[in-house]
């Protein structure tokens, strides 16, 4: 297949997705959305892959790039291609869809519950994950589900996933690396309610399991837009 990954800094890779895809013999595009331009079109992908940033998804006046990223993404949600965001591209899909996005009643950084509804588990993707796990989440935005569309997990604070068509969004990040919350924290560490060393000795605790449940999710969105 033809996967497009979409990113939104040097900071927001796309981890353990972007090495599932290359080891599953699949072809991967990149676009940085604030830097190169748009892509081709949505459709002449058969899959597209969305990342995190440190920006928000409403912040058009500072971000030229940002509304026309969301109307790209919003011609591939209308044209069925299969779409799965994580974070601020959970958000932006959400905003696409035309579905309510802004600040979180609260903030979640760290490792924290999520648990899949019912509609989750029995979801052809989601269900790759336990029906309740701690997931590492760093967001201060959410969004509201868009008509038509299904929750599939939540947390104590907000919707964590959903779907609508054939895209789907994930508030946390299962794409995430060891190293790259090791980047996070030391461009962001005024944002932890923890200590940095804390939250670094839970990540290593945590974090091969938690990269092999978003192998496994990857695997399970390929293999549904396949």
């Amino acid at each position: 297949m033809r996967v497009l990954s979409v990113t939104h800094g040097p900071s927001v890779r796309g981890g353990v997705f972007e090495e599932t895809v290359e080891r599953g013999g699949h072809r991967l595009d990149r676009w940085s959305a604030p830097v190169a331009g748009a892509p081709a079109p949505a459709t002449e992908y058969d899959a597209v892959m969305v990342f995190g940033g440190a920006m928000h998804p409403d912040e058009d006046a500072r971000l030229a790039w940002l509304e026309p990223e969301v109307q790209w993404l919003g011609d591939a949600v209308s044209a069925g291609v299969p779409l799965l965001g994580v974070c601020l591209g959970a958000q932006l899909i959400a905003r696409a869809a035309r579905g309510w996005v802004g600040p979180a009643e609260e903030s979640e950084v760290g490792w924290l519950a999520v648990e899949l509804t019912d509609a989750g588990r029995a979801d052809a993707v989601l269900s790759a994950l336990p029906p309740r796990f701690e997931a590492f989440q760093w967001h201060h935005y959410t969004f509201a589900v868009p008509d038509g569309g299904t929750e599939l997990a939540a947390s104590s604070v907000c919707t964590q996933a959903f779907a609508v068509g054939r895209a789907r969004g994930i508030q946390f990040h299962a794409e995430v690396t060891r190293e790259t919350v090791e980047t996070w924290i030391a461009e962001d560490g005024n944002e932890l309610p923890m200590p940095a060393a804390e939250l670094l000795a839970e990540t290593d605790r945590r974090i091969g399991a938690w990269n092999e449940s978003g192998r496994l999710l990857c695997a399970a969105f390929l293999d549904d837009a396949g």
